[in-house]
């Protein structure tokens, strides 16, 4: 399928702050924002619109942010996709990450554009926020850790506030199987030692939200992978 030239452009802008943080932070960025199709679901179904204060957990090299900063400043220069809503206009970005060389990354791309903060999602206060993004993060910690994180992101949402939690369904076979292993291996590069996976079905991540006041729906979030993702999308009424 043809790809939008537009999207294809996004991809160029929000990579190339990446540039300064090495060469591999720019192709990490570029592979992830072009390959993954949680980026693009999130501005084609304006999920994060309206949300002025935007917290993303696990953030990594602070990619989402670096998408949602582009993004403004593609719609404003009238290089956007027509069939996409405006793209959200956030006041505040933050992001935690625990790993010092991604925070490093993070920094030198964004500067002072957005806030990230090295430090463990299980124990960093949150403070308020009305979007949080939590993507293929809580299947790294265990499982009385992942309820205390889900706790701690509801305490800390504005009302009406909005999560996005990308998980892998364990549910769903040979392609979950897959992501699960691909997963290890990340966590062994990263992490230099063996990490045990807490993973869950779909099913029983959204119980989770449900008993947190959250309703949930649920998109699939793995389309040009072979893995089997799950975006869950949780508001509170």
């Amino acid at each position: 399928m043809k790809r939008d030239p537009a999207v294809a452009s996004l991809v160029d802008a929000a990579s190339a702050p990446y540039r300064a943080a090495g060469r591999f932070a720019w192709h990490f960025a570029r592979g992830k924002l072009r390959f993954d199709p949680v980026f693009s679901a999130i501005l084609a179904r304006g999920l994060l619109n309206g949300r002025a204060r935007i917290l993303d957990l696990g953030c990594g090299q602070g990619l989402l942010a670096a998408w949602l900063l582009a993004a403004r400043a593609a719609h404003r220069a009238g290089h956007w996709p027509r069939d996409w809503p405006q793209p959200p206009a956030p006041e505040r970005l933050a992001g935690i990450e625990i790993n010092p060389r991604e925070v490093a990354r993070a920094r030198v791309a964004l500067g002072d554009r957005a806030r990230i903060v090295q430090g463990d999602i299980c124990h960093v206060d949150y403070g308020p926020a009305d979007a949080i993004v939590i993507l293929d993060v809580l299947h790294f910690i265990d499982s009385a850790s992942q309820e205390a994180v889900l706790r701690h992101a509801r305490a800390a949402l504005t009302p009406r506030g909005m999560l996005l939690l990308r998980v892998g369904d364990a549910a769903a076979g040979a392609g979950f199987t897959l992501s699960r292993l691909v997963d290890g291996v990340v966590a062994l590069v990263r992490r230099r030692r063996l990490v045990r996976l807490a993973c869950r079905p779909a099913r029983e991540w959204r119980a989770l939200l449900a008993g947190q006041g959250f309703s949930t729906e649920a998109l699939p979030m793995s389309a040009g992978t072979p893995f089997s993702n799950v975006l869950l999308v949780g508001r509170l009424e």
